[in-house]
């Protein structure tokens, strides 16, 4: 079954990954990535422009699925950040507050931000989908797939 996860990273990073065709998330962690299975949905949401502390953005910035490969290490100016292959898809950045109040994971929680601490979490296709739809994603997951 296909399934769906958020990923939490600044959108200078998000368009870096977006451009090679790469996920890294969690800082380059290795687990998060091997939790995702080749054609799952990857969403990243960026609370900033830049990691640096940068300029609020709080909004879903790109979203892809997961190409069939494996986990890989890479090194980057002594830092070795594991990474996915992932195919974008053409969208537009999403502000979340509009879509606060129905998304299950912030629904009604006033320290929504909360969970986007984690840095990966998995999301029901329902979620996925309206973020999706903000997004103007068009080819979204058939519900039989995921």
């Amino acid at each position: 079954m296909i399934r769906c996860w958020v990923g939490v990273v600044s959108l200078q990073h998000v368009m870096l990954g977006v451009a090679r065709g790469f996920a890294q998330v969690c800082h380059g962690k290795q687990a998060p990535l091997r939790r995702m299975a080749p054609g799952d949905w990857l969403v990243y949401y960026s609370p900033r422009d830049r990691m640096d502390g940068g300029s609020a953005l709080q909004a879903f910035t790109a979203a892809g699925r997961i190409r069939p490969s494996t986990v890989y290490q890479v090194q980057c100016d002594g830092f070795s950040p594991y990474r996915r292959d992932v195919d974008f898809v053409d969208c537009r950045p999403a502000p979340i507050r509009p879509l606060l109040s129905q998304l299950s994971f912030t629904q009604g929680l006033p320290n929504w931000g909360y969970r986007f601490r984690l840095g990966h979490f998995e999301i029901d296709r329902r979620d996925f989908r309206l973020i999706a739809q903000a997004m103007g994603i068009v080819r979204l997951p058939a519900s039989n797939d995921g």
